[in-house]
């Protein structure tokens, strides 16, 4: 081209092949035709977390897709939903759109309130999906860079400060006929050289006089992105649990087939099946904490949710794709210790290492821990962990036989309101996400185990025994939360020291303590 940029990204044919297949299998369209109502959502998520270990984070760029269809069909305007929508939710590869999600900028990362990228209003010509624009700007960690079109958060209102001048806009890549970005004004600079996640071209992008068109009303950005954070954050937690599943399994395996002291099976020895065991566990409350938030996610969408599950989801939402994040990655590490030498080989040990580089994004990718839990505190406002509780307490009564493990839950979640009350203290929020999710899964544990046993399963007696251990777990998170309420103004002094202090800083920190 003469010197003149091209900026055309090309995917190796493995990864079209795996966008291919994904479609075909109805990964975007189970959740939209709605065939099976609420139950709707679980089909589709059932199928992405039997993909995920295999398909190199391709549901990454259909995470987004799904949301982006979802806040269209929301909040798009009839040409959107006309034009757009049905080929974001196609199961037809030549005909589908993927959508990305352009919201990370150097100046703010998770921060959106720091958005720099603005948009200017401009004259509509006919065939405009919707309030037409131009974007200027640059968006630093675009994921689905060689995708259709995108979501984009950018400033349209330049006299409100903070999150309440941002809009939102469905961004297209290329404007027909052209073949490549540079038709719609975008620039890839480059792609980003990540730690896991590289099948995903994630890139860095400028925007310079780019058309896009609103999503909803000005200034609402914000309140009309939630639904996309709010799948992307399943998603999310999908993924993190997917891969625990394919770590897990491949351990369970190899236990049943490896020898040693003299022919022993590893199935045999005590001590490593007390580690799978613990995995097992953490792997189940995972699990059932997943699909129960899936099911009100469908029951929601579905317009079937009562006010209680609608408050329920929304403190579940983020409480779930982090409490997934924190502990995936850490059993997974078991797992692969547990093969060995082998483990650590990616010849024999099955992607288990690039299943962890992979998985370590979810602890970053749609809020870290820390954002996650001011997001847990915000939704909490109100009467949300009351109701909550009293679900809760419903669950509990219906056992045939209250056990010391049920008291000791029905005590925690007796005690769960008053916790939450103690957020103005700045060092709670993420232990108190971490113990609402572990009261979380242990209801929902419980409630399978009370099926379980009502319906004479052949493994009801296993599945108390799951939720007995798990709330045994209980305990150190509420010491955790207790020493965190004591003296919170020296420790935070404290703990500037312990981080960035010098060797005489702590010599005398010592000193006085």
């Amino acid at each position: 081209n003469w010197g003149n940029r091209v900026d055309t990204l090309h995917v190796s044919d493995g990864w079209n092949t795996l966008k291919t297949f994904a479609r075909k299998e109805g990964v975007m369209s189970i959740p939209y035709e709605r065939k099976f109502r609420e139950n709707s959502r679980i089909y589709q998520f059932a199928k992405v977390m039997l993909m995920n270990a295999d398909c190199h984070v391709i549901m990454c760029p259909y995470a987004m897709t799904d949301g982006a269809a979802r806040v269209i069909e929301l909040s798009g305007s009839d040409k959107m939903r006309q034009e757009v929508l049905p080929r974001l939710i196609s199961s037809d590869p030549v005909e589908s759109y993927i959508s990305g999600q352009w919201m990370t900028e150097s100046s703010g990362g998770s921060y959106v309130s720091r958005t720099e990228t603005v948009a200017h209003p401009i004259d509509e010509q006919s065939n405009e999906l919707g309030p037409a624009y131009l974007l200027d700007g640059f968006k630093w960690f675009s994921s689905a860079a060689e995708g259709n079109m995108s979501v984009a958060l950018a400033r349209s209102e330049s006299s409100t400060p903070g999150t309440g001048g941002l809009s939102l806009f469905l961004v297209p890549v290329r404007l027909p006929p052209f073949p490549t970005p540079l038709s719609n004004n975008i620039l890839l600079h480059r792609l980003k050289d990540k730690f896991g996640t590289r099948a995903v071209p994630t890139a860095e992008l400028s925007l310079n006089g780019t058309r896009a068109w609103r999503i909803g009303a000005a200034g609402a950005g914000v309140r009309q992105i939630a639904p996309v954070l709010n799948i992307t954050r399943v998603h999310s937690s999908v993924s993190s649990v997917g891969a625990l599943m394919r770590c897990l399994s491949l351990a369970r395996a190899y236990a049943a087939v490896r020898t040693v002291d003299g022919g022993k099976l590893l199935t045999a020895v005590p001590i490593h099946m007390e580690t799978l065991a613990r995995v097992s566990v953490l792997y189940r409350a995972l699990a059932h904490m997943l699909f129960g938030t899936i099911l009100l996610l469908g029951k929601t969408e579905c317009g079937v949710a009562s006010k209680a599950e609608e408050t329920r989801l929304r403190l579940l939402t983020p409480t779930l794709k982090a409490f997934a994040a924190l502990h995936a990655v850490s059993a997974m590490e078991e797992c692969m210790a547990a093969l060995g030498g082998q483990g650590y080989m990616e010849e024999t040990a099955r992607g288990i290492g690039r299943l962890i580089r992979d998985s370590l994004v979810e602890k970053i990718w749609e809020g870290t821990v820390e954002v996650l839990a001011h997001d847990l505190i915000r939704a909490s406002r109100g009467q949300g962990v009351e109701e909550f509780c009293q679900w809760g307490q419903t669950i509990i009564s219906s056992a045939p036989k209250k056990t010391p493990a049920i008291a000791y839950l029905q005590q925690t979640l007796t005690e769960l309101p008053t916790i939450f009350r103690k957020t103005l203290n700045p060092l709670l929020p993420r232990s108190i996400l971490i113990l609402f999710g572990h009261v979380a899964s242990s209801l929902f544990l419980l409630e399978h185990a009370i099926w379980s046993r009502s319906h004479d399963e052949s493994k009801a007696e296993t599945d108390m025994v799951v939720f007995e251990r798990w709330v045994g777990g209980l305990g150190q998170i509420l010491n955790e939360i207790r020493s965190l309420e004591e003296g919170v103004e020296e420790r935070i002094r404290v703990n500037g020291l312990v981080v960035g202090g010098t060797v005489s800083d702590l010599e005398n920190m010592r000193t006085k303590l």
